[in-house]
């Protein structure tokens, strides 16, 4: 027999070990079934069955636990749902790529600077609190935090530069867009995974959680 849920609801440890796992995934499993070789993690978009099915899909599902996730201040709490109506744009309105053509030119862009800015902004708040914390545990926390705060702004900088400067760096290396994106996802997903408190080296005992019981008391 399985025992009574020890607590009600889905918590905000579920949610950011839910969205660490998809921000992680979701590049590989998109390239992994894409029919050619992608130059952008958002031009799976037009290769149809599984790999956009789970771009498309991904991002909603990272859009829906952005949309319920409050934080712990009202900006916090309002930026969660901007980043979430950006993740829907970078959804719903695909990328140039390639041959195809943007349906708004620009939202897809702009929609993506500003989910990765808000998720940067997210780093920073994860690690003023680990740094209220003190302990040895935290501070290893406080150093994943600044890195994957670092890689998400430096690989948007990176990207938007190239950009405005006429993609030389992009036509010596042509999948940059795609590498940028996978690691500010991945840097993303490292982020809320540590702040999810699962990861065991990362957490102290008596703050750990656990899937089925929850956060400790």
């Amino acid at each position: 027999m399985l025992s009574t849920p020890k607590r009600p609801e889905i918590d905000n440890h579920t949610m950011k070990l839910i969205v660490g796992v998809i921000a992680i995934s979701l590049a590989y499993l998109t390239s992994r079934f894409a029919g050619s070789d992608l130059g952008s993690i958002s031009a799976s978009y037009y290769e149809g069955g599984w790999s956009r099915d789970i771009f498309v899909g991904f991002l909603y599902a990272i859009s829906a636990f952005l949309l319920a996730y409050n934080g712990e201040s009202r900006s916090e709490m309002i930026l969660s749902k901007i980043a979430a109506i950006a993740a829907l744009g970078v959804a719903m309105f695909p990328c140039r790529c390639d041959s195809y053509e943007e349906i708004i030119p620009r939202v897809h862009a702009v929609s993506a600077a500003i989910m990765f800015l808000v998720l940067a902004f997210f780093c920073y708040k994860f690690l003023q609190r680990a740094r209220l914390k003190g302990h040895a545990q935290a501070r290893a926390r406080m150093i994943v935090y600044a890195l994957c705060g670092l890689v998400i702004v430096v690989a948007m900088l990176v990207l938007l530069v190239d950009g405005v400067l006429g993609d030389p760096l992009a036509e010596r290396v042509p999948k940059l867009t795609f590498y940028g994106e996978r690691a500010a996802l991945i840097a993303f997903g490292i982020s809320w995974l540590t702040a999810s408190r699962f990861i065991p080296v990362l957490t102290r005992a008596d703050e750990r959680y656990s899937i089925i019981a929850g956060p400790p008391a």
